[in-house]
Parts: structure tokens; sequence; C-alpha cells
């Protein structure tokens, strides 16, 4: 059904559940909201009308100046561990949960309006964003989405007509976000830390019945979450690994029980391979590098472990021995799909008793030569069949260096190897390898021609590009290359 012409109805299982897991609250109006952008595909897909979100009246909903009759508008409560310190309040401090809609493929999804006004849990704060991380949030998560990586996504972006003050005044802005749900580890968490047993079970069936129908009916409903979780989890940071995404504040009130990727703040793609890079200019002691993601995510699922102990079994000492044998799962279930993304990444089928050498070397010969992350994929893409490649031949934007000769001799060796087809094996490398990824210096760049000048054409031109990530064109050559020296970001920053 679409909602065409009038503001949508929304569903609201989740203010259908007790008064203690949210407050009722109604977005702030800002004084004159105007539309940025519209994502009419997501749009379409929810069965909203794209023409009316970008209207008068569509931009006044969107900004939270208007709430439709029977709506019940509402900021969640949670908690959650941030840098391994735990907060028992945190909730949502500047966004407004509008309600639920369902798809097109029959999900129900979550519509959130982000920089909304302020919330009992805003902690002195105005409730609102800035421009900059609204703009960032568009860009990067449907460039993840685009990838194939479980995310939030963005239905539309508008100016709010005020300024909003940080270290300077920045123009502010709202920010519509769509999500499987907002559900956190940090939610069971709130429950655990109150000793709210009551809470804790209705939020595990809630939580099973909305994302894993399939489990509603399990004999232990706690741990078969836990189980899904853990196995969410590990699928998704596995991708961010593989495409260099680097998250910047992996607390736990920013991993969702849904296995989608929330929380677009400081987080970055890897230019140069350097596995302990940090972006966060908050992260002083590198806790959410690179290459500690997938220990992080190991930790929080511990978290969201402990806080299902009281409902996993009534015996303590079981529902702890339960609790552990799942969380120790995770670790095989990283490596089994990381292993098989990295593999897709450089052409491989079978196994081979040397390719876990072979990618170690290579990934040890990244760093030494602090070659490009994305680009150095692509380019082995390029080279897996250089009589296929054709116009998808990106070496005139990329040459590896001529350290990777040897390296590169024992691969196409072991390409030998297997009967595969050599332009389909090529054409599967292409779509594990992406050419063009959110650069931080272009979405800072994008972001700063907003900001310092109203100009959006750099933020439309960056989402329009990145809305095909595979296909190589030599005039998108200033989207898909690293930047130079004077344009590295070295620092990405919360959007609070």
């Amino acid at each position: 059904m679409t909602h065409s012409g009038a503001t949508p109805a929304l569903d609201h299982s989740f203010a259908d559940l007790p008064e203690r897991f949210y407050r009722a609250l109604a977005p702030t109006p800002v004084a004159a909201p105007a539309p940025i952008r519209v994502n009419r595909a997501l749009a379409k897909s929810l069965g909203l009308d794209p023409d009316w979100l970008a209207s008068e009246a569509g931009t006044a909903w969107l900004a939270g100046n208007t709430v439709a009759p029977g709506s019940r508008p509402l900021a969640a409560a949670y908690a959650g561990h941030q840098f391994g310190s735990f907060n028992p309040q945190l909730g949502d401090g500047r966004a407004i949960l509008l309600g639920e809609l369902q798809g097109d493929d029959g999900r129900r999804v979550d519509l959130q309006l982000k920089g909304a006004g302020p919330t009992p849990w805003s902690r002195g704060g105005d409730g609102r964003s800035p421009l900059g991380p609204v703009l960032r949030e568009y860009i990067v998560s449907e460039a993840m989405a685009t990838l194939g990586v479980p995310s939030t996504r963005a239905l539309a972006a508008v100016s709010t007509g005020e300024l909003v003050y940080r270290e300077r005044s920045l123009p502010g802005a709202v920010l519509t976000r769509v999500a499987a749900s907002h559900i956190r580890i940090g939610s069971f968490e709130f429950f655990a830390a109150r000793k709210d047993r009551e809470a804790l079970e209705i939020l595990v069936r809630y939580t099973l019945e909305r994302h894993y129908p399939a489990l509603a009916e399990a004999e232990n409903p706690a741990l078969a979450l836990l189980e899904s979780a853990v196995r969410s989890q590990a699928a998704l940071v596995s991708r961010w690994q593989l495409l260099g995404f680097i998250h910047g504040v992996m607390n736990t009130d920013n991993m969702l029980l849904s296995g989608e990727t929330i929380d677009y703040g400081p987080c970055a793609f890897m230019d140069a391979f350097n596995p302990d890079t940090v972006f966060s200019s908050i992260d002083h002691a590198g806790r959410y590098a690179y290459r500690n993601q997938p220990g992080i995510a190991h930790w929080n699922l511990a978290c969201l472990a402990q806080a299902l102990v009281p409902v996993l079994h009534e015996d303590a000492e079981q529902a702890v021995a339960l609790a552990q044998a799942a969380v120790d799962t995770y670790g095989d279930q990283f490596l089994e799909a990381h292993t098989a993304g990295l593999k897709a990444k450089l052409g491989l089928a079978g196994d081979h008793p040397e390719d876990a050498a072979l990618i170690e070397d290579l990934y040890t010969l990244m760093a030494n030569e602090a070659v490009d992350f994305t680009l150095t994929f692509r380019r082995l893409a390029d080279l897996a069949s250089p009589d296929t490649a054709g116009d998808q031949d990106c070496s005139e934007l990329y040459p590896l260096p001529a350290a990777f000769d040897p390296w590169l001799a024992r691969w196409r060796q072991r390409l030998a190897a297997e009967s595969a087809d050599p332009g389909q094996r090529q054409a599967a490398m292409y779509r594990a390898n992406p050419v063009f990824i959110p650069r931080n210096h272009l979405v800072e760049a994008a972001i700063a021609a907003a900001t310092d000048r109203g100009d959006f054409a750099p933020f439309h031109a960056l989402v329009d590009r990145l809305a095909d990530p595979w296909t190589w064109r030599p005039e998108d050559r200033d989207f898909a290359l690293p930047p130079a020296p004077e344009q590295q970001v070295h620092q990405t920053f919360c959007g609070t």
C-alpha cells in the first residue's frame, strides 16, 4: 500500500510494550524545515510516496513539526558499556521513534528521527544534530547497504533552519533513519541492571518475534536469541573487516540485535592498510581499532550473555554454562565468515593447505607497503584475468608496487590449480571488490561544502556515485583515488 499525499499510518508494536521501556514524547518542532534529499527507492519499497516526502507537508513530518493523528512517538530506554565502562542509563538522547512500517518484503521496520530535540536522556544536551553528522550517516549507511552490509538506512535528510552550538555554531538537520529495529545489547543490559526479570522475558519474546520469528516458539527463547545474536554479529563484523570499514564506537548500546550496523558517528573506511588504524577522536587507547573489531564484538556478546543469564535457566550455574557455550562459538563463526569472504575477494574457490599462509602474507605485504586497502583488492580482480578485464581494468588508477610480484606469482599459481572459468571468476571478484567507497576526504569535503557554503552538490554527487560501487568509469577517477597527503583525514568525530 502506498501512502500518497498523506502522513503515513504507522504501527506501534514497541509502544505496546510496558511503559518502562520508553518515554512517550513528541519531536520538538524546528524553525524552517527544508528538504535536502529523499531516498526515493527506499521510500517506494516502504510504500511511501517520495514526492509527498519532498513536499512541504512531507518535510514538516520528516522534521518532526507535525505528528500524525494516532501516532505514538517515543524515546527508548537502554543502558550500555561505553569504551568498556558500564552506564546503567543512556537511552535515546536526540532520537524519537515515530513508529513502524511494513516494507514490500513484509519486514517490519522502525522510522526514527535523529536530531529531533531533547528527551529525558539528553543529559543536558539540546537533542539536536549538526548538518555534518546527518550527511555522513546518509552517505555511509546507504553505501554500506549497497555493498551488501546489513545496515540501518537513510530515508531522508532535512535542514532545520536553526543553528546548533558545538565548538562553533553549525546548521542543524534531522535524519530519518530506517532500522529493522532499534533493540540493542544495551536494551537488555538496562533491565538486567535493574534486576527486572519480567522485562527481560518480554524483550526476549518481542525481539525473537520481530527478528527471528522461526525461533519464537523455541524451548529456551533466551538461548535461541543469544545464539542468533552471535551468528548475526559474526557475519556483520566479518563484512566490516572485508571492506576496511572502521565503526569507531562499538559500545554495547550501538550493537543491534538484528545484526545491522548502527551509529555512523566517528566511522570511516581505511585508505592505506594499517591494522592499528583508529579514526574516532575519543578512542585514545585504540580500543576500537580495525584489528580489534572482531574481538570487541565477542566482548559485547559476552555482555549480552551476562544480561540474559537471569532468563537463560532457573539454575544460575546452568545459565552461566549455557551463556558461555553460546558465546564461545563466536570465534569459529567469525573465522568461517571472514575466510569465505576473503576467498571470494581473492578468487579462490576450493580449500588448499597453503591458503592461510597466502592470505596472511598478503596482509603483511599490504601493511609493509601501506597500499590502499580497497584498490589493492580491486587491482587483484583485474590481474586474475587480464585478458577479460576489458574496460573494468583500473591499472592506470592504482598500479601495485613491484614488491607484490613474488606474492602475485604464488597467487596466480594457486588460481591455475582450479578449473574455474577465468571470466566468470573475475566477474565474481569484481562483485566482491568495489572500486568506489565513501572515502573520508570526499565525505569531509561534501560536509564542508554543505556546512560552510550551503552547497549540497558534492553530497548528492557522492551519494549518486556510491549507488554503483563496482563499475569503474575513468571519468569518475576522483571518486576512486586515495587521498593526497594534504587530503588525508586522521580523525572523525561523534555527532552529539
